[in-house]
Order: C-alpha cells, then structure tokens, then sequence
C-alpha cells in the first residue's frame, strides 16, 4: 500500500498533503484534549499506534508480483476515532520511510490519506452501525478493521489511477485493484481477526477506560454488555 518515494507526480503528492493536513492538525488537537480529561487512556493510545506500526511493517509478497501488508488502522478508528489515528499513522509512516525504506516523505501525504483517513472513517462509520444495530460488538470489531484494510487499498488503487490513468481512469483503476485483491482479502480477514482478540483483551482488561472514551456507549444502551467497573 505505501507508494513509494518519488513516484507520484508532484502536483498530486501536493494535493494529498493538502487534503490529509487538516485532519492531522484536528486529530493533534483531539488527542490533547482525550489525554487530558481521561490520561488513564494513554497507554491504550500507545498501544494503538504500536499496533499500526508492527502490522503495516510487515511486507508480504504478492502474486501479483508486487507486496502487501495489513494496516492495522481499524483497531485506533474504534477507540479513539479517525482524526487520533491519522496522528499516529503520520508518526507510523515517518518512521518507516526513514528507517524501513517503506513509503516515502514525498508521498507521506498520498499514504497518510489513504490508510489514516479513509480506511480509519470506514471502520469508525462500520463500529458505530454495527452498535446500533445491536448485534455482537466483536464481530463488529472484525468487519470495522476488515473493511479499514480493503478501503485502504481501494483509496491507493484510486489515487495510483487519478496520477496514471493509462489508458483510461477505469482500465487503471482495473489494473491497480487486480494487484492488490487477491492478496489483500485473506490479508483483510486476518487482520479483522487479529483486532478481534486484541480488542477483546482490552476490553476485558480496561473496560472502564473504554466506557469513558464512548466505545461501549451504544452497546450499554441496547443491552449487550454489563455497566463497566473502575479496575482495581
């Protein structure tokens, strides 16, 4: 999913830093204020962000000749919601460009959109129906990172077309998608999984912690879980 250093033309690596700074800058601002009323949740934060950085390290290669890797962005969008986890995929993406040699600087803003904006507002959107629904808050958790990964492929096959629409937007976006599907699925429901039991174990671990962040909210209202208590 990182594209790579220099590879976008610059007009379109401007307009994505252009459209992911807004969010950085407000998911800054959420983050200060969440820290400071509950700093309780810091840990769980780190947490969080550790996990993006380990998942969206580990390039695996593709059929397709070219490589994958889950995102790791679904389990943050829950907890703390889309803008919190743009912060933490910037800081995720800077370090794997500077070290890793994945992504680059020149398209952090491209890789920033992609997997810590859209992908984080389609788990955030999926968690939230899925509560209001009323049905199994872990399965919710799958489907909400599941779907944070797809989309986070599908927006860098979408902005791979818009800089290369050879020969046409809808023959490159074809293209594009065919290299990433057929790994990115299994990949997809993997991580969903993984999240799942990450989740779970904080849930069952700090379930006062993710009362007052909201997350359990809904799902205390329509009865699927108990009222949380205070850890020990």
């Amino acid at each position: 999913m990182h594209i790579y250093e220099g590879f976008l033309p610059w007009q379109w690596c401007v307009l994505w830093y252009v459209l992911a700074i807004p969010v950085v800058v407000y998911g800054i601002i959420k983050i200060k204020k969440v820290t400071d009323e509950h700093p309780e949740s810091k840990p769980i934060l780190a947490v969080a962000g550790a996990f993006m950085f380990v998942l969206s390290s580990l390039k695996l290669p593709s059929v397709t000749g070219s490589c994958s890797h889950p995102t790791g962005n679904g389990l943050g969008a829950v907890l703390f919601g889309p803008a919190v986890v743009s912060v933490l995929c910037v800081i995720v993406l800077l370090f794997q460009a500077l070290l890793l040699g994945h992504g680059g600087l020149t398209t952090l803003g491209a890789n920033t959109f992609s997997m810590g904006i859209i992908g984080p507002l389609a788990a955030w959107l999926i968690y939230k129906g899925w509560q209001k629904g009323g049905w199994s808050i872990l399965v919710g958790i799958f489907f909400a990172a599941f779907f944070a990964d797809l989309l986070t492929y599908v927006t860098t096959a979408v902005q791979l077309s818009l800089a290369f629409p050879i020969p046409t937007f809808e023959e490159a976006m074809v293209k594009f998608m065919g290299i990433y599907a057929v790994t990115q699925l299994p990949l997809a429901a993997a991580e969903g999984i993984l999240t799942v039991v990450i989740f779970d174990y904080i849930m069952k671990l700090r379930p006062d912690v993710l009362d007052k962040l909201g997350v359990l909210e809904l799902a205390k209202k329509v009865g699927k879980i108990e009222e949380p208590k205070e850890a020990v």
